[in-house]
């Protein structure tokens, strides 16, 4: 058994942070919404906006086929742009969800701080998607200063690292983590512009990365698809009672540390793939994390392909799989399970749950 995450009662719960690959991005852009009075910035990397998996409802006679529909070929690859996400539009509807008191008022986000990637190499999440990211957060509110945006590097789809045994730069296939030789890694560049000019990274680290037990955040809920385990990084400073901000890092599909290929919806463990713990070690977030007394939380989602939940990839959830009635989906709101459970886990490391 893991033990209960602890709390760090010196946390800043105002100036928390959160950044995601992928199926985290869009994640990290619903949890943003969400509780904008907690976040005062987001990361996306190849991530979309708010809401756009309900684009078109009618794309299907079955409200959960037309979700799936749209996030593939609206939100990840529409076949033009003209047809991907209208951030015109979805700003409309993240104004209404706040005036239905389901996320915090958007008119926190104008002071807040955006750093939005995409790979010019990206096969996954094709670029124009993630061009209406950046015109959803302006259209917000969100400052020109305060927006980096970043599409001209080469890249596939993946968070990019220095590290000589990841995928060379175009790859766009698992773990999803390139190398860009002789440059940052990419963390850093989102840490830093989050939170502002920090201290040089470590290049030994001395504080400690956790399991603890997330069940009691999702409890039994069957729609969940969240690992038993979640991972947080202490740095020593902040064992020791130093003061600390907190920084979500949601990984992407296929990159949780019990991610297992589903075969007929069974785990084909005899083909396990090698990718166990490798977003939450080797990204860079906890060299960074750790000269600058940052708290680092990895909450872990969990592939599961049954007659319940359809999330054979182990995605988060940005098109409502976990939503209990998928013909008035909750995934983008304070109700939704795996929102809840990372609040909760935020809360807990600032002492107030």
């Amino acid at each position: 058994m893991a033990d209960p995450l602890t709390p760090w009662g010196a946390a800043d719960l105002t100036r928390c942070s959160v950044s995601g690959l992928s199926s985290g991005a869009f994640m990290a852009v619903q949890l943003h919404l969400a509780h904008s009075a907690m976040f005062s910035g987001a990361g996306i990397i190849a991530g979309g906006p708010y809401r756009c998996a309900e684009t078109f409802r009618a794309a299907s006679f079955i409200a959960e086929d037309a979700f799936v529909q749209n996030a593939l070929f609206v939100c990840m690859n529409p076949l033009i742009p003209q047809v991907g996400p209208d951030p015109e539009r979805l700003v409309a509807v993240a104004r209404q969800t706040a005036r239905d008191r389901l996320i915090d008022p958007v008119e926190n986000l104008a002071d807040d701080w955006l750093y939005i990637f995409t790979g010019s190499a990206d096969t996954v999440v094709d670029s124009s998607v993630v061009h209406t990211t950046r015109r959803f957060y302006e259209a917000l509110g969100v400052p020109p200063a305060n927006l980096m945006f970043v599409d001209d590097v080469p890249a596939g789809h993946a968070i990019l690292t220095t590290n000589l045994e990841d995928n060379p730069l175009d790859a766009n296939r698992p773990p999803y983590i390139n190398r860009l030789p002789g440059a940052r890694m990419q963390s850093w560049d989102v840490l830093e512009h989050l939170h502002g000019p920090l201290n040089a990274p470590a290049e030994r680290l001395g504080g400690r990365l956790l399991r603890f037990d997330q069940r009691e955040f999702f409890g039994d809920d069957p729609r969940s698809s969240m690992s038993a385990y979640g991972y947080v990084y202490v740095p020593k400073s902040v064992e020791e009672g130093g003061p600390c901000r907190v920084h979500v890092a949601l990984h992407g599909c296929k990159q949780g540390y019990n991610y297992v290929d589903l075969v007929n919806g069974r785990p084909d463990r005899a083909n396990d793939p090698p990718y166990g713990n490798r977003y939450m070690t080797t990204t860079g977030y906890n060299e960074m994390a750790d000269t600058n007394g940052i708290v680092v939380l990895y909450p872990q989602a969990e592939g599961i392909d049954d007659g319940v939940t359809q999330n054979p990839e182990g995605c988060w959830d940005w098109w409502g799989y976990s939503s209990p009635d998928v013909r008035h989906p909750d995934y983008y709101s304070q109700r939704a399970v795996q929102i809840g459970a990372i609040h909760a886990m935020v809360l807990r490391l600032g002492g107030m749950a």
